[in-house]
């Protein structure tokens, strides 16, 4: 879906990569954190060289940083970004974490969830993903990203069946087959999973 947007005109996606600000001849982007400590953090002259190389691309982009927070990412923030019409600027960390001057360089940061990952990227896919695919003309479909799980409150979806009617014994049930519409929103309602 993401190939489709762009292709189609719909989003742009511009990869920079860190190492191109990195220091010296090694192009260093990390280093040992002040007071001792396992691991090593993102320093803070590429990170903010690369922030500002992406505001001189777009100017007026909001800067994500990937990170745990408190603002955890949901279903309602993704509908508030697509419609939003803004550009958007993710920062992916990576190591033990960033020289935390970066956030004097930011404007929100975002977590996925109560876990850590060893980079950013993944967690900044997931955003963009549910993002992008709120965009009208990505999906299609327009109605299927207003009634699936968790765009309205926290339900989630009612099962969904296909062919073949009958599989293994495993019947569709029939209010489905019925073609009687209301019955079925019925259903659906009463069968949706929280």
């Amino acid at each position: 879906m993401l190939w489709k947007a762009q292709k189609e005109g719909l989003v742009q996606f511009e990869l920079i990569n860190l190492r191109d600000f990195g220091l010296g001849p090694r192009r260093q982007v990390d280093d040992t954190p002040y007071g001792g400590g396992d691991g090593m953090l993102l320093m803070v002259e590429p990170l903010v060289a690369a922030v500002e190389h992406a505001k001189k691309r777009l100017p007026g982009a909001k800067v994500i940083l990937m990170s745990p927070s408190k603002t955890v990412w949901n279903q309602q923030l993704a509908a508030q970004y697509a419609a939003s019409g803004e550009d958007y600027t993710f920062i992916c960390g990576r190591y033990e974490g960033y020289d935390a001057r970066l956030e004097e360089f930011i404007d929100e940061k975002i977590s996925v969830g109560q876990y850590v990952l060893t980079g950013g990227e993944l967690p900044a896919m997931t955003v963009i993903d549910s993002v992008v695919r709120l965009i009208p003309g990505v999906l299609g479909g327009e109605k299927s990203a207003e009634i699936e799980s968790y765009s309205s409150g926290d339900n989630l979806e009612f099962p969904q069946y296909t062919r073949p009617e009958d599989f293994r014994g495993m019947k569709v049930p029939s209010v489905l087959l019925s073609g009687n519409h209301a019955e079925i929103a019925k259903w659906r309602a009463q069968n949706c999973k929280k």
